[in-house]
């Protein structure tokens, strides 16, 4: 397959990173528009301001994401189609690849990188993580019909061990004792600090809702590891032109699902129906997210996708503190710990590649 075509080297990667800011001007170009979209800054920044700057942009949007989506609901149910938000949520980051695109062009002109025609090798991989993403994106709206919301956030942390476990296997990346160890205790770090009184109860999860659990975890692991392999099989392609061709794919896979589970309802109550404002929010917060996700695929890699994801969460909870009078427990602080053991860890702990 494609991705096994990836090289197994860390250096090159950083190095290929590098080498886009000396003469590949369009991929910075680009992401720097989608970092405006995002609201970040805005210019030409160094490789490492560009990292922190899309990660940034990430832990803030995938901290508010489980918080819209219970919100989107009415008496417990969704009164929206959410294979109609999820085809809006493509929609949207597609639009907004394209907008950055034509700035591209006007300012810089038409090159290889940044050019739409393609051919049907560099396409043909991108419907794989498109239909991965649907499906996971589909069961994230599902698995509240068994699990709340803080339980849905600890469920959601076995994506921490798939990742790595995914990574390893699929790109062939080799991590250290010192990794795993730092993976294992971020997963436990998280888990420890959304534990609250009423946590036992989710270990009372319907099968149903562990199995949904596990499924999106291993789903999550592998269209991001996957994504990342594509991504970063041409470096120096514009990153606007990657999500163009991986959002396209999601579109269509998405208005297949309307047309398979929601036509009748969609035909009969019309495409926006029971939308409101918290929907509204929630379609522009996932596609801001995705678009966040690609960049740090690409400038990046999975593993600072899953810390920043994972430190998002602590974030939320230490904002909430002098937003909402929200209470920090003995567990969120021990659980804090031990996250922060263990991007120190990750951090130092990296084999040479």
């Amino acid at each position: 397959m494609e991705y096994r075509k990836i090289k197994d080297q860390d250096e090159d990667e950083e190095s290929a990173g590098d080498l886009e800011l000396s003469r590949g001007k369009p991929n910075s170009a680009g992401m720097m528009n989608n970092v405006a979209a995002l609201g970040a800054l805005s210019g030409v920044a160094p490789q490492w301001k560009r990292k922190s700057m899309v990660t940034l942009a990430l832990t803030i949007l995938t901290s508010s994401q489980a918080i819209l989506i219970v919100w989107s609901k009415r008496a417990g149910k969704y009164d929206y189609s959410v294979t109609t938000a999820n085809f809006l949520v493509e929609t949207l980051k597609c639009a907004l690849s394209l907008l950055a695109l034509a700035k591209i062009w006007r300012t810089e002109g038409v090159t290889d990188d940044n050019r739409l025609s393609t051919t049907v090798d560099e396409v043909i991989v991108y419907p794989i993580p498109a239909v991965l993403y649907l499906v996971k994106n589909l069961l994230q709206y599902y698995i509240f019909a068994y699990v709340d919301a803080p339980g849905y956030q600890i469920l959601k942390n076995l994506n921490i061990i798939s990742t790595g476990v995914l990574y390893r296997i699929i790109l062939k990346k080799r991590l250290s004792d010192i990794e795993w160890a730092a993976f294992i205790l971020l997963c436990a770090g998280c888990t420890t600090a959304q534990l609250t009184s009423n946590s036992d109860h989710v270990l009372q999860t319907p099968l149903y809702g562990w199995v949904m659990a596990i499924v999106m975890a291993l789903l999550s692991g592998f269209a991001g590891v996957y994504t990342e392999a594509i991504i970063k099989k041409r470096p120096q392609r514009n990153i606007n032109v990657q999500n163009f061709y991986l959002y396209v794919f999601g579109m269509i896979f998405n208005a297949i699902a309307i047309v398979i589970q929601d036509f009748d309802e969609v035909a009969n109550k019309g495409f926006f129906h029971g939308y409101s404002f918290i929907t509204v929010l929630m379609i522009v917060n996932h596609a801001l997210s995705g678009i966040a996700v690609s960049m740090v695929m690409k400038y990046a890699d999975n593993i600072v996708k899953v810390y920043s994801t994972s430190v998002a969460m602590l974030l939320t909870a230490i904002v909430s503190v002098f937003l909402f009078g929200f209470h920090l427990s003995l567990a969120f602080f021990l659980g804090a710990t031990v996250v922060s053991v263990s991007v120190y860890l990750q951090k130092f702990g990296k084999t040479p590649r």
